[in-house]
């Protein structure tokens, strides 16, 4: 039995975390099937995961085999693995048009959608709602699901889950196509006029000739409106394509397993424009229940550059997500990074490692490493002439920076993978069953800020610039939180209450009177806000909208840029000038400066009070000087629960605890310098006060108050390494570490030399 529950995944009634691996059988001869198994099973996974594309299994229309799908789902049950396949339509993974069969395009040539100036899509994307394709889809649905519905866990099988499609909005964003097809904007003329009435736009939504000449080559006049709305519109018809693909493939008999929606939107080993999935896609698989939701992210290693990006992603996709709903990751990356087989890549051992860590420590409960084994590409059976006629785009080699490789030996990164999921499972049933510990501070989320997936010259871009210049301040004023050792929360503050006592929003010129009337209610009833960025003064149309400046009691002034002949410098008090870019002045009669430009009156930092609350109001990227940020979040009656007293920052702290109060303390050292810690909490030493030693890039799960059986681990300076029915190994490293434990009503200390491990019997 598959429950979704308290942000759990119960697997027969016990919350589960699911380490998966992605193998793609078809890219696989038979007989090599087993050996990529047991090699995923020897890194610790207890799943497998696999696209099952159209493309391979019905090239010629009518012509469905997927005898190998059965062949290869069984084998991993016999395996004693779980099984999570992920059969599109749409399944990228470089496989020509992205798994949609060739014929397709060819029979429905009406399908490939229509964008700006009346011009066909660039990509290989389709028509989503167009009731051919979809006829389509559900004859692909009819033929693969059954075996799914054949061999789900609830039934004795091994399905726990299935990924409906792959990426939904991804290649309209980065393709800047939206669909503009005749009947999508039919459709959406039908859903402003439920929305707005008639009005909303000048000229008559229910004429197709005007429609299709006004939304396709929008004016000055409506851009802004058009952003707006086809964003809002986007959601909604994305929701209904998934709602659609889930009625396919329960009508095939696929039920009581969620079904998973992939979030795309990594780029440059950033995570800035992540959101932008989430903002297409919540609306999915929040609809109604049993959905999930699964990242894709391709960060490459965790550093002091985009730690914070993990962070907030995962912190992003719990604010949208419903109660009930924990998140995963369909698409966790965990190779050498050399995607292009050019020897311009390979990850260290602490790439992977560190991601596993911060999102098991953000409550994912399911990782499918991708691409954990690699393949080759066979041979279309009417091979297209395009070059090479074969499934995919790499070549003939594919997955060649995976930890298995195409051919079936281990590259460098799989030892390493291999250790860190080893340390997760000795403690898995016990995160399983946790829940992340915040400090009392939540980071706002707000979906329409990443309404930046289509857009044109003129205002609508102007309003997509804007906003897009607030994520670099979201970067900014994360990476200090996490520096400090704060453990924040996120909130969804469009459509969810504010119930942190302290809210952080990296904002823009931009929000909604909707927004800023919420949180100007948060400030004035008690609330603290951190305002980092430029002060909103226009709604999300750009029209003039100042309601929570009004209430803070602040004007924005004017925004200053730095040039080769202007060092524009700033100055916080008892801090040493500095020099920015960039930053924003305000008119603030009532407010405390914090932050002074230099040859300016008017501040770019303000402290206000407001009603029962506090605003602290930063018009600028501040450098990382921890005691300014220190000061100023103190000022709002903030400190971090958790300290690690490490100067030189570089350490990401988070805590996890359950219904019994047994916890863990992740700690990642991000830096190539050893770090020496000595924890606290609420001032209170941890560990009895013991140093930590971590070396460069190191980290560890260390259990606090924690059973296994009888045995009680009070605490630990260093991790479980194993554990069996019997006894408990402690990692070693290269300082002395310190174990206490209780048995039988007696506490002992264990303490060992560097290089030594220690055992403890249960």
């Amino acid at each position: 039995m598959i429950e979704i529950r308290e942000r759990r995944w119960l697997v027969d009634g016990r919350p589960t975390l699911v380490f998966a691996g992605e193998i793609h059988y078809f890219r696989l001869r038979r007989e090599e099937w087993e050996d990529r198994i047991r090699k995923l099973k020897d890194v610790g996974c207890n799943a497998v995961a696999t696209y099952v594309p159209w493309l391979v299994h019905e090239q010629r229309e009518g012509e469905i085999d997927v005898s190998d799908v059965a062949r290869f789902l069984d084998l991993c049950h016999r395996h004693g693995l779980w099984t999570i396949p992920r059969p599109g339509p749409f399944v990228m993974g470089e496989i020509k048009n992205e798994g949609i069969p060739f014929w397709v395009y060819q029979k429905y040539p009406e399908t490939i959608p229509v964008t700006w100036e009346g011009k066909r899509s660039e990509s290989k994307i389709l028509d989503f709602l167009n009731a051919k394709y979809l006829a389509c889809v559900e004859k692909w649905y009819a033929a693969v699901m059954p075996v799914f519905a054949e061999r789900l866990q609830p039934k004795g099988g091994s399905v726990i889950g299935v990924q409906l499609d792959n990426e939904i909005g991804m290649l309209q964003w980065v393709t800047n196509n939206p669909d503009l097809s005749d009947d999508t904007l039919c459709d959406f003329a039908r859903w402003v006029t439920e929305r707005y009435g008639h009005g909303r736009y000048p000229f008559d939504l229910n004429d197709p000739v005007a429609r299709a000449k006004e939304l396709r080559n929008p004016t000055e006049k409506i851009g802004p409106r058009l952003l707006r709305d086809y964003g809002d519109y986007e959601r909604n018809r994305f929701a209904r394509y998934v709602a659609a693909l889930r009625g396919f493939a329960e009508k095939a008999g696929v039920r009581d397993v969620p079904f998973i929606v992939n979030i795309h939107g990594t780029g440059g080993g950033r995570g800035t424009t992540y959101p932008i999935g989430i903002h297409q896609l919540y609306e999915s698989y929040t609809q109604e229940p049993g959905y999930l939701s699964g990242s894709d992210h391709y960060l490459g290693e965790l550093t002091r550059d985009n730690a914070q990006d993990l962070h907030f992603m995962n912190a992003f996709m719990t604010a949208v997500s419903r109660p009930e709903q924990p998140i995963g990751s369909m698409e966790f990356e965990v190779g050498s990074g050399d995607y292009g087989e050019n020897g311009a890549a390979l990850h260290p051992p602490a790439a992977a490692d560190h991601k596993v860590r911060l999102s098991l420590f953000q409550e994912n409960r399911f990782l499918n490493y991708y691409l954990l084994a690699g393949g080759r590409n066979p041979m279309m059976k009417i091979p297209p002439n395009d070059g090479n006629g074969r499934v995919g785009t790499t070549g003939e080699r594919h997955g060649f920076a995976a930890p298995i490789a195409p051919e079936g030996n281990l590259n460098p990164t799989y030892a390493p993978l291999r250790a860190t999921t080893h340390a997760s499972l000795a403690i898995a049933d016990k995160l399983a069953d946790m829940d992340e510990e915040h400090d009392d501070v939540a980071l706002a989320f707000l979906p329409d800020y990443y309404k930046t997936d289509l857009h044109r010259p003129g205002p609508m871009r102007e309003i997509v610039q804007r906003i897009e210049d607030a994520r670099e301040a979201l970067a900014s004023i994360t990476r200090s939180m996490l520096a400090l050792g704060f453990r924040y929360s996120a909130v969804d503050i469009q459509s969810r209450a504010i119930t942190s006592g302290s809210l952080v929003l990296a904002s823009s010129r931009h929000l909604d009177e909707a927004i800023q009337t919420k949180l100007r209610d948060y400030v004035t009833g008690g609330g603290r806000l951190l305002l980092y960025g430029e002060l909103p003064r226009l709604d999300m149309e750009g029209r003039p909208c100042t309601v929570l400046a009004d209430a803070l009691g602040v004007r924005h002034h004017e925004t200053l840029q730095a040039s080769g002949d202007y060092h524009l410098s700033m100055q916080a008090e008892d801090e040493p000038e500095v020099r920015t870019w960039r930053l924003h002045t305000f008119d603030a009669p009532h407010g405390k400066p914090l932050v002074r430009v230099i040859g300016r009156r008017e501040p770019t930092g303000v402290e206000l009070s407001v009603g029962r609350g506090k605003a602290v109001v930063l018009g600028c990227n501040y450098p990382l000087h921890a005691p300014f940020y220190r000061s100023h979040f103190a000022s709002l009656g903030l400190h971090p629960g958790l300290e690690h007293g490490e100067l030189r920052m570089g350490i990401l702290l988070n805590s996890m605890r359950n219904k019994a109060g047994e916890r863990f303390v992740s700690v990642i050292n991000l830096d190539v310098y050893e770090k020496r810690l000595r924890l606290k909490e609420n001032g209170k030493p941890l560990f009895d006060g013991a140093e930590i030693v971590l070396p460069p890039k190191d980290a560890r799960f260390l259990p606090l108050g924690v059973s296994f059986g009888s045995t009680r681990v009070v605490y630990a300076t260093t991790e479980l390494s194993e554990r069996t029915r019997d006894r408990l190994r402690f990692r070693a490293t290269g300082s002395e570490e310190r174990m206490v434990v209780e048995a039988n009503g007696t506490r002992r200390t264990i303490r060992t030399k560097p290089g030594e491990s220690a055992e403890v019997r249960l």
